[in-house]
């Protein structure tokens, strides 16, 4: 049959946002310090996505089994693949994956396993969802991702910005590149990633507008600043934040 949306497809681009939004109609989330991935499933099969449209699988061999056991038999997920370190997320320990070697990679998955941060559900079943408001993907998300088990999180939101901005500045060097804002009734958006010098942290905007992702380039400081690493396990709405509204340790797998 195929997969929901056949590979690959172009992920959301990043642009400079001076802070975060105010006013009502916005749900922010935390942006990782990872491999941005999207995952595509169909029954057996998987395919993972890099940013720049290759394929990744080799290089996360731990990562098959846990999609075929966390996500819906049909669908297609954007996210990010993250490896948890003892003073936060380590990126060097993902950029030491990219290896031509197999049983060098192999050695790695055992060693250093990587885990996937789930933000967005761009397919499910038959239905193309990238054209729905992301209010109700991010609801789709949850619901899809209610079984989910570790290695597979799903990542926090919040629609308050206070949290956001608590986020922002409590997290740094722990493994957050800054915080992503969505418009809730926005498609499939425009990514609006945006440094703050010194910290050189991202403030980011999902604005309206699918665009390629071709700048992406990382700004954040990589400080390890003895915080504890932080990743989203909420699954379930309540109130008017998801349960993931929480951030909760990622321990080091």
């Amino acid at each position: 049959m195929g997969f929901p949306i056949e590979p690959p497809i172009e992920p959301m681009l990043s642009k400079a946002a001076a802070e975060l939004p105010e006013g009502d109609g916005w749900l922010f989330e935390p942006k990782w310090d990872g491999f941005r991935a999207i995952v595509f499933r169909d029954r057996d099969r998987v395919y993972l996505q890099s940013r720049d449209l290759k394929p990744l699988d080799r290089y996360f061999p731990e990562l098959q089994p846990a999609f075929l056991a966390s996500f819906p038999a049909r669908c297609v997920v954007d996210g990010e693949i993250v490896i948890a370190g003892e003073h936060g997320l380590d990126f060097e320990a993902l950029q030491m994956r990219l290896h031509p070697a197999a049983s060098r990679v192999a050695k790695l998955a055992a060693e250093t396993p990587a885990s996937f941060v789930a933000f967005d559900l761009l397919a499910e079943g038959d239905a193309d969802l990238r054209a729905r408001p992301q209010s109700d993907r991010r609801a789709r998300l949850e619901r899809a991702l209610a079984g989910a088990r570790a290695p597979v999180h799903l990542t926090p939101c919040t629609r308050e910005r206070p949290l956001a901005d608590e986020w922002f500045h409590r997290f740094e060097g722990a493994g957050l590149d800054g915080v992503i804002a969505n418009r809730l009734v926005a498609p499939r958006a425009l990514r609006l990633a945006g440094s703050a010098p010194p910290r050189r942290r991202d403030l980011v905007v999902h604005d309206g507008g699918e665009t390629p992702d071709r700048a992406g380039a990382r700004t954040a400081a990589r400080e390890r600043s003895g915080v504890a690493p932080v990743a989203g396990v909420g699954r379930r709405p309540r109130g008017r934040d998801s349960d993931a509204g929480r951030v909760q340790p990622l321990e080091p797998r």
